[in-house]
């Protein structure tokens, strides 16, 4: 069973060859056997003790009634910010919110059980979703502690979506679900070599949702194929009552999107290369180089470079932290003071409290000045926050993405997802490799990557990002890219990569 597609799997069990339980078993003996012991991944923070049962359940509803879809009895991980109604905790990697409750499925959550999906368990992340420290380290958080590559296990998993994409790569479940504000699915897919898509702005709900910005958050699928992620998207999208942002979504969201698995989806399209996004390394260049052929070959037209001004978008960063500094405490609050008076905090202020209360325990290696800038900010009425946000869109809709691909008539921009993984720093935090996420992310429009290559064996993508509700098109693509290149290679959990 190991390292097989949703699709394998759905079809052993509709012979009969393999039960929902037997498959549940699987994953808990690799995640006993590989995070717990041996690599020590350490990438799940609490399994669901109802897993089983819940698989047992949906074996007798399949022999009564017929599967309910593509993930009827299918194993999913979901990342430790995502609210679940069972006897999980949800607690964004914090001790702040240990033994915190949901009353209630988040949105995603509700989803995946609707669709037949066993959530098998949580995963670890960067705590706070990487919204507490400057100095932080990807995958580490005061409640799971360090998450580990599953390529080299002395490098970075990336984050905040850390767990997710370690446990789908190293086929801990059969895919997982995690959440980006800017770079949180897109980066760890990167890092673990999978396909991570972070869906338009409201295709997917941010219900119950630990939040860090309601203009950035959602939640994604990562997968080891661009196959799988196209078939726990279609369990996640859709409308939810509870997050008006999903309104828009109802003539958009599709049932089924391996519906739009085409292997000649490159024919003919015309793409934007991106060139002028800065800190990349030469390697992560030769291997863009390589996948633009791959493209062409494929039957692609590249437009080489995009009409994309990267002067303009220096100046996004600054906005952008603004515009998450001031939603992060107004939404927080808002979650916290949902919980109800028996949560272990009630707002940021008590948070930051906590964590200089507990300082050994949260706080060994890396601060909070995250946290203290956001509690410093004031109402969302502030004219600061209102200009910040209007900037963001400017630079990265109407001057940006928006721009350039009405401006050379494009299907989507193509550039490198991120740099290989860095090695794991709990003294001086995280020394990222280059990104691509920021433009994609603070425009809400999707942006999905596909493993594209490797540099001393640490996988690097290649991310098409395309107009609000182009998700169908990027699949399309970034499928016939995967089935053209096959550029996925399974990790190995070495100690470390060897460099000559």
């Amino acid at each position: 069973m190991d390292d097989q597609s949703i699709s394998d799997l759905q079809q052993q069990m509709t012979s009969g060859a393999l039960t929902a339980r037997a498959l549940a078993e699987h994953y808990l003996e690799r995640i006993d056997r590989l995070d717990r012991g041996g690599p020590a991944l350490n990438s799940v923070i609490e399994l669901n003790p109802d897993a089983l049962a819940i698989a047992e359940a949906l074996d007798a509803e399949r022999q009564a009634r017929g599967a309910r879809g593509p993930l009827h009895g299918i194993p999913i991980l979901i990342k430790d910010n995502i609210d679940t109604a069972d006897q999980m905790q949800t607690t964004a990697g914090s001790l702040a919110l240990a033994g915190s409750h949901a009353a209630q499925d988040a949105g995603v959550a509700a989803r995946l059980r609707q669709a037949g999906a066993v959530i098998l368990g949580k995963t670890n992340l960067s705590e706070w979703a990487n919204f507490r420290s400057m100095h932080s380290s990807s995958g580490w958080s005061s409640r799971g502690g360090q998450t580990r590559n599953p390529y080299a296990l002395d490098r970075s998993p990336s984050g905040s979506s850390s767990g997710s994409a370690v446990a789908a790569a190293a086929d801990l479940c059969a895919a997982a679900v995690g959440t980006e504000t800017d770079g949180s699915i897109i980066s760890p897919a990167n890092a673990n070599g999978l396909v991570g898509l972070k869906p338009t702005l409201g295709l997917v709900s941010r219900a119950g949702i630990i939040p860090i910005a309601h203009s950035q958050d959602t939640a994604g699928p990562l997968a080891r194929s661009v196959a799988d992620a196209a078939a726990l998207l279609g369990a996640l999208a859709g409308e939810d009552p509870r997050d008006p942002a999903t309104a828009g979504s109802a003539p958009r969201a599709l049932a089924d999107y391996t519906a739009c698995l085409d292997p000649r989806g490159l024919q003919g399209a015309r793409l934007g290369v991106v060139r002028n996004i800065p800190g990349f390394s030469g390697g992560v260049e030769r291997v863009f180089e390589t996948a633009l052929q791959a493209l062409k070959q494929a039957g692609a037209e590249l437009v080489d470079p995009a009409r994309l001004d990267g002067q303009k978008l220096q100046a996004l960063d600054e906005h952008e932290v603004e515009v998450l500094c001031y939603e992060f405490k107004a939404d927080l609050n808002a979650y916290l003071a949902g919980l109800g008076p028996n949560a272990p905090v009630h707002s940021l202020a008590e948070v930051i409290d906590f964590n200089e209360r507990h300082r050994d325990r949260v706080m060994p290696f890396f601060g909070q000045e995250h946290m203290l800038a956001a509690e410093a900010r004031g109402p969302l009425t502030d004219q600061k926050y209102l200009n910040a946000r209007q900037e963001c869109l400017r630079l990265t809709r109407t001057e940006g993405l928006d721009a350039a691909l009405q401006a050379d008539h494009l299907d989507a921009l193509v550039v490198p997802s991120g740099g290989p993984a860095w090695l794991v720093d709990w003294i001086t935090g995280d020394h990222f490799t280059g990104g691509s996420s920021s433009l994609a992310a603070v425009a809400g429009y999707p942006s999905l990557t596909v493993p594209a290559g490797s540099i001393f064996g640490l996988p690097v993508g290649l991310s098409f990002i395309g107009a609000a509700w182009q998700e169908p098109r990027l699949i399309a693509l970034a499928y016939a890219f995967e089935q053209v290149t096959q550029a996925r290679r399974a990790p190995r959990f070495l100690p470390s990569i060897a460099l000559s």
